[in-house]
């Protein structure tokens, strides 16, 4: 008799805030939101002085986009539950390495190179194995880094090999 009331009880789903899901949104939400509140205290820089947008205008909408995409996330994982697992997999750690890499490099060589490599080593670790589409992220990713911040922000990239030939001509 002990067993079948048990039994009942596991099978009974719990309520939506005490899911892993809903903890890691209402998270990320959180924090989010109090960051999006703070950015409403930034200083308006003056129209001589600005370089593109305001200064407060990237981040809200960075944090918008933050938000968007963790509510799509969190609405898809009512669709196809999280899978529970014991250990992380080894293109995650590859990963971390590969941030790592990406500061070393763009620190030291090229902040474009770097872009160029990280966006290769991620997508072959996540299981990308033709070259083609390789080279292709490689080249097309950093470009569109590179315009985003350079037209639409009005922010230039720190000095390298190849920002440095850009910045010359």
């Amino acid at each position: 008799m002990n067993n079948v009331q048990k039994q009942k009880r596991a099978n009974k789903s719990l309520p939506f805030f005490f899911k892993d899901e809903f903890k890691v949104f209402f998270i990320i939400i959180s924090i989010s939101i109090i960051l999006l509140i703070s950015t409403f205290t930034f200083d308006i820089v003056p129209p001589i002085l600005n370089r593109g947008i305001q200064p407060a205008t990237f981040p809200k909408g960075l944090l918008v986009l933050i938000i968007i995409l963790i509510s799509i996330v969190y609405y898809l994982s009512f669709k196809k539950p999280w899978e529970i697992k014991k250990k992380l997999p080894k293109s995650f750690f590859l990963t971390i390495i590969g941030f790592i890499l990406f500061a070393i490099i763009s620190k030291t060589l090229d902040f474009f190179l770097a872009i160029s490599i990280l966006s290769i080593f991620v997508s072959f670790c996540w299981g990308e194995k033709r070259i083609f589409y390789l080279v292709l992220v490689s080249i097309i990713f950093p470009i569109i880094v590179f315009i985003f911040f350079e037209t639409i922000l009005g922010l230039r990239f720190p000095p390298g090999i190849i920002t440095n030939i850009y910045y010359q001509v």
